[in-house]
């Protein structure tokens, strides 16, 4: 077979066969010699989920019914699986592989694909890649079968039928993917059962089959000529996770694990000059940046900051970065660390000044950033007018450099201070419709000197219920000099409620 010429794409993929039975595992209190089968229910009653390898050596296998395998063996202990379980942990070991790519999906229900191209040399070359995923895998008691290829259908034919628990290829493809069987090409059961009949076991008996006549036997999406042709490159195969293009991102391997609180932040003082190198040859600077921390137990730090404007200096980068990286656990050792810039925006180079002076644009997005590390976003915000006539609706929060939009001011005055929320009073006056003379706000009583108004506010119709009641809102003095804004919401006999009720809405200075 001949694949297609020019492939420089590296697809790995990694298969975890035992990945439900060693999870159970390291959580059971049950001997290693227990003949335990885990079980999901089936149509006609329990199916065997994963086995150990007691149960196998009785002649337990997956994929049979519970009740089969106990007829040769009775002393076989049925658990329930927990496929939710699994799958979570496959998420996560997902992102703890981002020590190897940053582009990285999950593949079925024990398998993992990482897109590696361009990344091997990080490793000493893609042998010691692969060593290097074996041996952390099996540190954290984890089995697994990998291998290297040009796609993502021959890298998991490779790791799931391959004869080595790590298979590499490149030009030789074709040539390795012959001797497996066709259900290496991830075709349906009933394709592969065709197949077999038709005496076409292997992919290189199948490949040496005239396409036309062996397309006409199948449908579309079983076609096991389309599938050998993903597995071969002749036809693309995109990888859901793999953006058009890689973020900027740097990999940083300690000779030793890193268990010192202070090893985040030098991690970040030595990547962080690499990483910018990256955005100026690209023209980018950072909006979102992220420092992960791979821990040897199998879980990751990650601390990560935003910033106003896109940004590549330095100092200003590390200085949001460096406490948030400092607040990282190292628990039994950091291992590893990544720092990609998640989002960034085009940034070209440019010059503030003849005389060098910063602009006040970046200088106000440097103490906007600071400000956000300290704060938090939800606390440096700046306020846009908004449409509306009642006053709680007449502004919005948004971004601390946002732009604000001009929208047509009130022309009647309004108070400084606006309560988040208008609070109810108790007002004494002269006659239902009149202005009022006293009210209790806060347990206070606040005889009124002066008072304006009405300014009469009508319901949104197109926003509100038809239940909404108008307001007629009061600027009051009290005998102490206090002004506040206050408002009488309804009318008596409005057909919408009740009595009018009265409310406080601000204060004026």
């Amino acid at each position: 077979m001949k694949e297609a010429q020019g492939l420089k794409r590296r697809v790995l993929s990694i298969w975890l066969p035992g990945l439900a039975i060693e999870r159970w595992a390291r959580t059971s209190d049950c001997a290693p010699d227990d003949p335990v089968v885990l079980t999901i229910e089936g149509t006609h009653g329990p199916i065997i989920h994963a086995v150990t390898q007691a149960a196998a050596e009785r002649g337990a296998r997956a994929g049979s019914r519970l009740t089969d395998a106990r007829a040769v063996d009775p002393a076989l202990v049925a658990v329930p699986a927990d496929p939710a379980g699994d799958a979570i942990l496959l998420k996560r070991l997902a992102r703890w592989a981002g020590r190897w790519s940053p582009l990285i999906e999950v593949d079925g229900a024990d398998a993992l694909r990482f897109d590696v191209t361009g990344i091997a040399h990080l490793f000493d070359g893609e042998r010691g890649l692969a060593k290097d995923v074996l041996n952390r895998f099996a540190a954290m008691g984890l089995s697994a079968r990998l291998a290297i290829a040009p796609t993502a259908t021959a890298a998991w034919a490779l790791a799931h039928y391959g004869k080595a628990r790590a298979v590499i290829c490149g030009k030789d493809t074709g040539a390795k993917l012959g001797g497996l069987p066709v259900a290496a090409l991830r075709l349906p059961p009933d394709a592969v059962r065709t197949l077999e009949r038709l005496g076409l076991k292997t992919i290189g008996t199948l490949a040496g089959i005239e396409r036309r006549s062996l397309a006409r036997r199948f449908r579309e999406a079983d076609n096991p000529v389309d599938a050998l042709d993903r597995a071969l490159g002749r036809k693309p195969e995109p990888l859901t996770a793999v953006p058009t293009d890689r973020p900027p991102r740097v990999l940083l391997k300690p000779e030793e694990p890193a268990t010192h609180h202070e090893a985040p932040v030098q991690a970040l003082e030595r990547m962080l000059p690499d990483l910018v190198r990256q955005l100026q040859q690209r023209h980018l600077g950072a909006r979102r940046l992220s420092l992960t921390g791979f821990r040897v137990d199998g879980s990751i730090g990650m601390a990560s900051v935003a910033t106003a404007i896109p940004s590549r200096e330095p100092k200003h980068l590390q200085r949001l970065l460096s406490d948030k990286a400092a607040a990282l656990d190292p628990g039994f050792g950091f291992d590893a660390f990544a720092l990609q810039a998640d989002w960034s925006e085009g940034l070209a180079s440019g010059q503030d000044s003849l005389v060098g002076e910063v602009s006040t644009e970046r200088e106000v997005a440097r103490l906007v950033d600071r400000l956000t590390v300290k704060l938090g976003p939800e606390k440096v915000q700046r306020p846009q007018p908004y449409e509306s006539h009642l006053p709680e609706r007449a502004s919005r929060w948004r971004p601390a450099l946002d732009k604000v939009d001009p929208v047509e001011a009130p022309t009647a005055q309004r108070p400084q201070r606006l309560l988040d929320r208008p609070e109810a009073i108790a007002v004494v006056y002269a006659t239902p419709e009149g202005l009022p003379r006293r009210f209790v706000w806060r347990r206070a009583v606040h005889d009124i000197a002066r008072v304006e108004g009405p300014e009469r506010i009508a319901p949104e119709w197109w926003r509100e219920r038809s239940t909404a009641r108008l307001r007629d809102y009061y600027r009051v003095e009290d005998l102490g000099g206090r002004r506040y804004w206050i408002y009488r919401e309804g009318l008596f006999g409005d057909g919408r409620g009740g009595n009018p009720e009265w409310y406080i809405h601000g204060l004026f200075g």
